[in-house]
């Protein structure tokens, strides 16, 4: 980071942009390798899955896979950072993916799609509905990876935060598009979901200061004359769609109780009962955790429950997660 040029924005904790147009992410741009992980036994690789645009993608898959003949669930994931920060191979998303597969016994493709500033949304919007695209086609079935061991009719969308709020809207996308009709999805998992809105409310109305922060945040990221409104971040504000069009029943949604983003969680889940097309809408709530916190210590013991309910969530319709692992 370079002290000696004049700052124009900052938008903690995630970037500082300088008023000659360079910028400097404040977090988030570690990597670790790919590869056999020995604490869980997991292993990763990343391919390259869209060469146009350079796009990867790191599959992870259990250390029972290669013993067995049993296709498992997959398992597209999304990591968070506010579409700012973050990757497939940032160190502390690889750990909780590594936990996440070694618990779930799944296959796992975690997308790397591209990041604000550099490519302003809905690039990666688009670049995740481009790594669906590349699930359905003749080239991930080949995948050696996913052709010896995933199960592509049990396939979920998953992600925290902002990667939550793509699965949402990849999973809106799909019902009546004609991607959603060369694959089957079963369920999306929203892990700390990254929803937003002009209007406080719940833990929001008595915290104005946190709620001007989140807000800095999607005005930085999308620039809309809807703003917080928009119905990227606001599926509920007026004229948008809400969840009357998700392709799938299963919906899993998990928020934390010292999250400033926990309500609009609640919120989402209440207007899937509320609608009567996610028949399967689950909610877990967990106590004394803020955003994201699985992700910074994985090896906790409530991370470990967040794990197990979505291992019990993938596997719902399958076996025990844990067996033959």
């Amino acid at each position: 980071m370079d002290s000696s040029k004049e700052v124009s924005l900052e938008i903690f904790p995630y970037i500082r942009v300088y008023k000659d147009g360079t910028f400097d992410r404040l977090a988030g741009s570690e990597i670790a390798p790919p590869g056999l992980d020995p604490d869980t036994r997991v292993e990763s690789k990343d391919v390259l899955i869209l060469p146009d645009t350079g796009m990867s993608a790191r599959i992870y898959r259990p250390s029972s896979a290669s013993a067995s003949t049993k296709k498992l669930p997959l398992v597209v994931y999304f990591h968070g950072g506010a579409f700012i920060i973050a990757s497939i191979a940032e160190p502390k998303y690889h750990a909780s993916l590594n936990a996440l597969v070694a618990e779930s016994n799944v296959i796992v493709v975690s997308v790397d799609y591209r990041r604000v500033p550099e490519h302003p949304l809905p690039t990666a919007y688009d670049d995740s509905y481009a790594a669906l695209q590349w699930i359905a086609s003749k080239a991930a079935r080949s995948e050696p990876w996913l052709r010896d061991h995933a199960d592509f009719d049990r396939l979920f969308l998953v992600g925290d935060s902002g990667g939550a709020n793509l699965s949402h809207h990849l999973a809106m996308r799909l019902r009546n598009d004609a991607l959603g009709k060369r694959i089957k999805l079963s369920g999306i998992g929203m892990i700390q979901p990254y929803f937003w809105g002009e209007k406080p409310i719940g833990a929001e109305v008595a915290d104005p200061g946190r709620k001007a922060w989140v807000d800095s945040w999607w005005r930085f990221v999308c620039v809309s004359d809807k703003g917080c409104d928009d119905p990227l971040i606001n599926p509920f504000a007026d004229r948008a769609p809400g969840v009357d069009g998700l392709a799938c029943e299963k919906v899993l949604v998990i928020v934390s109780e010292k999250d400033i983003l926990r309500d609009r969680g609640r919120l989402y889940y209440e207007k899937l009962v509320a609608s009567g097309r996610a028949a399967a809408a689950e909610i877990m709530e967990i106590d004394g955790e803020d955003h994201v916190f699985h992700i910074f210590d994985p090896s906790c013991e409530k991370a470990k429950r967040l794990f197990k309910r979505v291992a019990a969530f993938v596997n719902a319709d399958g076996d025990d997660p844990k067996k033959g692992a």
